[in-house]
């Protein structure tokens, strides 16, 4: 069954909208919890705009007292500055389960492709032996067309997320088909030599059943903006309900 990581980034950035501590994102990851969610998700970035270092030490407490995973995405190449100290000591001083290494930079409202395996792969190769050294399992963040998704092993990796913006906006066009095919022979070359397969980035309730039920052996997703969303209508625990309900859909409809 895949799992679902909730993540909390956009209830970060409505606090962070009047300051102070309202909401809360502790016990919002605490109420998706609850709900059922298997783990949390953050993405602490350096302009500080919605999650900071505080509240990634807090989540990886509360996760660890759930015994559930924590997954911590960010830019492995991002230099440390004031009030964000750099993935790799983010991840030293909290030892999530796993770490999601993403190519975005700060002018990017969000994480909208993988990486580049030419440019980016000997630089990735120590910052995943690090990673790994700590016990982290590492993603990398991939385009599911990338004809290199295959070097995400190389570099040592244990598993990829694929990017999946394109199958979003293709079931909001209402042609999914192709898009569905692009995502599972991705997936399954990178199953091919080993590699762990995660997803993520503009899954809905809409759409997460399909994708999950035509995408082979997805492990994880990982969710937050759509989820949010909905959750402003229908409140977070019906909503993490909602996705969880998809996902055994997927599992019936493929068992």
């Amino acid at each position: 069954m895949t799992v679902l990581s909730v993540n909390v980034n956009k209830i970060a950035v409505l606090r962070n909208s009047r300051g102070g501590s309202d909401p809360d994102v502790v016990r919002a990851a605490m109420t998706c919890l609850r709900a059922g969610a298997h783990g949390i998700t953050v993405h602490p970035r350096p302009d500080q705009r919605h999650i900071r270092a505080d509240d990634v030490y807090a989540l990886s407490e509360l996760t660890r007292q759930h015994g559930v995973e924590f997954n911590i995405e960010g830019n492995p190449f991002a230099p440390p500055r004031d009030g964000y100290p750099g993935l790799l000591a983010l991840c030293e001083q909290t030892r999530p389960a796993q770490v999601t290494l993403v190519p975005d930079g700060d002018g990017q409202l969000t994480s909208d492709h993988g990486f580049d395996f030419n440019r980016d792969g000997e630089r990735l190769l120590p910052l995943v032996a690090a990673l790994k050294e700590l016990g982290c399992r590492v993603s990398l963040f991939v385009d599911a067309d990338n004809p290199q998704i295959d070097h995400a092993a190389r570099v040592g990796a244990d598993r990829v997320e694929l990017y999946t913006g394109p199958y979003a906006e293709a079931f909001l066009q209402g042609d999914v088909a192709r898009s569905l095919q692009v995502f599972a022979d991705g997936a399954r070359r990178a199953q091919a030599t080993g590699l762990g397969v995660n997803a993520g980035h503009d899954l809905s309730q809409a759409n997460l059943a399909r994708f999950l039920s035509e995408v082979p052996a997805v492990l994880e997703v990982s969710i937050g903006h759509a989820l949010i969303s909905e959750a402003l209508y229908d409140g977070l625990e019906a909503t993490v309900a909602g996705y969880l309900a998809a996902i055994a859909q997927a599992g019936a409809a493929s068992s």
